[in-house]
């Protein structure tokens, strides 16, 4: 049964493998790369100082449209069939599945960040932690906010990882290889050392949903609610200085624990969800990665940068 839903895969998908997922990941960084130029030549002909909200829409507009292009031409230099790239129809479950994973990145495994951070600056007491950005945030302005940080992220990137490179993987390379390598290309995209273990455990917390549904939907909605959380918080005056909730100790233990009990229910439920575990094929690793290798030595050198204090 295995080896026929494989078959079956790859008639109907033959443009989907491995090394499209992989040259997909490059063609995005190298669009990152510039987008990134021309953000800043806009940024320095208007002479935006960083921090003002115009320097903080550009960057993250500029973000989400070298993603879209990288999409975009992938799409259309290898000829993917939209509906198998990007497959939305699910079953309902798998909703309100994300929902709960979601609520526990947000609301538990978000205090990872603040023990990697410990970790980072133990490692290395010279490095200066990434600072996080937001517009002004005030009335209506919340509206534009939200369509920025968490809309255009929930569908760009989504269509990048848990779309072209999760659906390009998925039949050479295995259900739980897939699950692991979108993660990881997903969290070094970010390339914020104190947030890699969470992007990590979010990336492939996402791909799991997103492979096991088999469609975007649910993680374009994880998405979405992982980035709004942050800005509704930050313009209800909800987070302290350190971006985290300012409630009380008794209060965020007990989110802790719910949301630490709904992650883990959530991954159980997909576990024992009745889906063929796909095994990967000799080599597909290996194209992945060797068509993917502009990309992750790029970010590999930023991240590096970054957690030695010179980026």
């Amino acid at each position: 049964m295995e080896n026929e839903n494989r078959e079956e895969m790859q008639q109907v998908n033959p443009a989907l493998k491995a090394q499209t997922g992989g040259f997909a990941f490059s063609l995005s960084t190298v669009t990152y790369l510039v987008m990134s130029l021309i953000a800043g030549l806009i940024i320095a002909a208007a002479k935006l100082e960083k921090g003002t909200d115009g320097y903080i829409y550009i960057n993250y507009i500029f973000a989400q449209l070298a993603v879209a292009v990288g999409v975009a031409v992938t799409v259309k230099y290898k000829k993917l069939n939209l509906r198998e790239t990007f497959p939305v129809k699910c079953h309902p479950k798998y909703f309100l599945i994300a929902l709960m994973l979601v609520f526990g990145l947000v609301f538990s495994l978000g205090h990872l960040n603040e023990y990697a951070l410990k970790l980072v600056k133990l490692i290395n007491p010279n490095y200066v932690e990434r600072e996080g950005y937001l517009p002004d945030l005030t009335g209506g302005l919340v509206v534009p906010a939200l369509l920025v940080i968490a809309v255009l992220p929930a569908l760009c990137e989504e269509a990048l990882f848990r779309g072209v490179i999760l659906n390009s993987c998925h039949s050479s390379m295995g259900t739980i290889r897939t699950v692991f390598v979108v993660g990881f290309c997903f969290s070094l995209f970010h390339g914020s050392p104190e947030q890699t273990v969470y992007q990590f455990i979010a990336g492939c917390a996402f791909a799991f949903v997103a492979v096991r549904a088999g469609s975007i939907l649910p993680t374009v909605l994880m998405h979405f609610i992982n980035n709004g959380i942050i800005v509704v918080f930050a313009a209800c005056g909800l987070l302290d200085a350190g971006g985290n909730l300012a409630i009380s100790f008794e209060a965020d233990l007990a989110l802790v624990i719910v949301g630490a009990a709904c992650f883990v229910g959530g991954i159980i439920w997909l576990i024992f969800d009745k889906k063929p575990v796909l095994k990967c094929e000799k080599g597909a690793i290996k194209n992945f990665f060797l068509f993917a290798a502009l990309g992750i030595i790029f970010f590999a050198v930023l991240w590096i940068c970054s957690f030695a204090g010179v980026a």
